[in-house]
């Protein structure tokens, strides 16, 4: 497992602050979302009930993010993150599903402030009126040229992942979207 994070603490400060939220424990999990068993497990290993479709239940850095139909996105702490997945393989045994730790695969970003919604507005085709986007609110969806999902926390405090390997492409864009002048429209 990896040991520094893809932007390594970088940050930027302002009205609204973009950062490196460091290492994060994550697991792609695919399967039968209304099973049983499943939703046992990600309770288990989290704490947090399951997510409905477009919403995330996080806690820290632990939680649940509904992905598809079919699929979740399970939060833990970055240490725990293989031994989470060996206890989900352990529960579901005989069950059809795949448990993939993506931790190193991937980048978490905190956008954090006053213009924290207009900054995504800038960059990704999603409605963040707060009547639209509120907290618990997820979106997978494309941040100007690559894939990204994001999360709201609270209102004003946004999570967004990405690729480890665009990680500095979207800290630019998020770096430079948080730098330009309000727009007030949010």
């Amino acid at each position: 497992m990896s040991e520094t994070s893809a932007l390594n603490g970088r940050g930027t400060e302002g009205t609204t602050t973009v950062r490196d939220t460091g290492l994060q424990g994550m697991i792609t999990l695919r399967g039968n979302l209304a099973s049983t068993k499943l939703k046992a497990i990600c309770k288990e290993i989290t704490g947090q009930p399951m997510p409905k479709a477009g919403q995330a239940h996080v806690s820290g850095d632990t939680g649940l993010a509904w992905m598809s139909p079919d699929e979740l996105l399970v939060l833990v702490p970055h240490g725990q993150a293989a031994d989470a997945v060996a206890r989900i393989d352990a529960a579901l045994a005989g069950q059809h599903f795949l448990a993939v730790n993506v931790s190193d695969a991937r980048a978490l970003i905190a956008v954090e402030g006053a213009g924290a919604r207009e900054v995504i507005a800038r960059l990704c085709p999603v409605d963040m009126s707060p009547e639209a986007f509120g907290p618990g609110a997820f979106r997978r969806t494309r941040m100007a040229q690559i894939p990204a999902a994001f999360w709201m926390e609270q209102d004003g405090s946004l999570r967004v992942i990405c690729f480890r390997s665009v990680a500095e492409y979207a800290f630019g864009l998020l770096s430079t979207a948080a730098k330009s002048p309000a727009v007030g429209f949010l």
